[in-house]
């Protein structure tokens, strides 16, 4: 096991080796270049290099390739003979290889289910994949604090939905309590999850969630796990996939214990489709995504961003990525000459070649690269050959990833859904409770009814027995019970027989 993972050949006949250190690996890193130049093959050679390392990594498999990880590349591959020329130019000992990988789904279809509850999601984040207005985000705000007073676990979709309806039915008691909560704005929360769960969110949501060790593993060989996303069918919900990626990435900042600088990472993410992560992101989320990145290497996490752009990530999470790849970019418009320059100029310039020119003429599998040196200050740029991968390029067939994932561990462990009580069955409960009581005091109202017609018409036939009358006899001497009987019945006829049964039902949902 060596210190570095060897990434390809550099300058002049791509003799010079370009490799990024282990021990720098948590300062995070960029791989860009327009679509076809070759990023999901650098991802693929990184995440080999990591694994051997005995580095876990998590990834997203955007266009359904990256399975290939799971099974060795071979002599019979159309491009092994380029590759092994390209192996030859650069120095390096090819060898055919299968790596240890966990397949993921958050729809369940293409690997294990991956699930996380309302509550660890959080109102910020569940805001920002909803699309909510500020006024809305209060609302939504509003409804998490609510669930913590009153002791309502928010495990699922139908828990959020069910507390919503109870805050839309309170909605002006809390607005004493929290400032204006509008049914307008409770409506337009429900209507926005209404959609979510027709892309198929309320499949993220639920128990077992995700236990982060579970990404956080080597195999029994001692290699680390490659954990992959299938996110070819995600991407139609492109904030789904975002919002859960930084999820994840928040959960393990907060989670993962102190490290410093460590000799490798704990583990390494990589955000592919970045620029999904920052369009059209309010300020406050895009601060978080700043915070995580420049915070979370010291818990040993090193961050990945795969965009087609420099320009699609924020100058200052730009300015804490300290590996880089830059594969070829296109120049069409003013904008993208900008662009090209822009990028061009956060590398240390090599005196041997122009930058900006070496972005548009490198070919597929070609990059300009820049690592950290031993101090962790970038190297210059070099122009660099990317190495093939060890495993097969390319995606494995449907039959061999279903056999994958029923021999993994986490099959029996996150394939069945579990639904305990939670803020739905409780409030469903004491619902259930106050409409019993309601029915008791209904039951008690018609009792008494029931009982002032026997006692009127019990003296009525007295009267006639006796021949006298009985109005004065009922005003004068119907005794202490008989006058009573008629307060109890006159108050629940009235206004006061209703304050009960509207106590019953405002204090539905106090306490406990």
């Amino acid at each position: 096991m060596t210190d570095r993972i060897f990434i390809g050949g550099g300058g002049e006949n791509y003799a010079v080796p370009q490799e990024l250190l282990l021990d720098k690996a948590n300062r995070h890193g960029l791989i860009a270049g327009a679509t076809g130049t070759g990023k999901t093959v650098t991802l693929q050679i990184l995440a080999e290099g990591f694994s051997a390392a005995g580095v876990p990594v998590f990834l997203s498999d955007v266009k359904g390739d990256l399975s290939g990880l799971a099974v060795s590349g071979s002599a019979d591959f159309k491009l092994h003979e380029p590759f092994m020329k390209r192996s030859e130019t650069i120095g390096l000992d090819l060898q055919y290889s299968a790596f240890p990988v966990t397949f993921w789904d958050l729809l369940g279809e293409q690997g294990h289910p991956i699930r996380a509850t309302v509550a660890e999601m959080g109102p910020l984040l569940l805001s920002r994949l909803l699309g909510l207005t500020d006024v809305q985000e209060g609302v939504m705000n509003v409804a998490f604090r609510v669930a913590d007073e009153e002791g309502l676990p928010l495990l699922d979709l139908k828990d959020l939905q069910a507390l919503l309806v109870w805050v839309g039915q309170n909605a002006k008691d809390l607005s004493l309590r929290y400032g204006n909560v509008a049914a307008s704005s409770v409506g337009a929360i429900q209507r926005q999850l209404l959609v979510l769960e027709n892309q198929g969110g309320n499949q993220l949501f639920g128990e077992p969630a995700l236990e982060l060790s579970d990404i956080i593993r080597c195999a029994d060989d001692g290699r680390g796990m490659i954990n992959i996303l299938a996110a070819d069918r995600l991407m139609a919900s492109p904030a789904l996939y975002a919002t859960f990626l930084l999820w994840l990435l928040s959960e393990l900042f907060e989670e993962l214990p102190e490290v410093g600088n460590p000799d490798k990472p704990k583990l390494v993410f990589f955000f592919d489709e970045a620029h999904l992560l920052f369009d059209d992101a309010p300020k406050a989320l895009v601060d978080k995504v700043e915070q995580v990145a420049r915070l979370i290497r010291s818990k040993g996490v090193g961050v990945y961003f795969i965009t087609q752009n420099p320009d699609d990530v924020p100058d200052d999470v730009l300015g804490q990525l300290g590996n880089r790849v830059q594969h070829a970019l296109r120049s069409f418009t003013e904008r993208d000459r900008k662009a090209l320059q822009k990028a061009a100029e956060t590398y240390r310039q090599n005196p041997a070649f122009d930058t900006a020119e070496a972005i548009q003429q490198v070919g597929t599998g070609e990059a300009v690269t820049s690592m950290l040196d031993p101090k962790g200050a970038p190297m210059i740029v070099e122009r660099t050959l990317i190495r093939p991968p060890s495993s097969q390029l390319g995606p494995i067939d449907p039959s061999t990833r279903a056999v994958m994932m029923g021999q993994n561990p986490m099959h029996a462990k996150y394939s069945t859904a579990v639904d305990r009580d939670s803020a739905f069955e409780m409030l469903s409960k004491r619902a259930d409770d106050a409409a019993k009581a309601a029915a008791e005091a209904e039951a008690a109202e018609e009792k008494a009814e029931a009982q002032e017609r026997e006692f009127k018409m019990a003296r009525r036939y007295e009267g006639k027995q006796t021949g006298r009358s009985t109005s004065r006899r009922a005003k004068d001497d119907g005794g202490f019970g008989g006058a009573i009987a008629s307060v109890v019945v006159k108050e629940l006829k009235g206004t006061t027989g209703r304050r009960i049964v509207r106590g019953i039902l405002g204090g539905l949902f106090k306490g406990r």
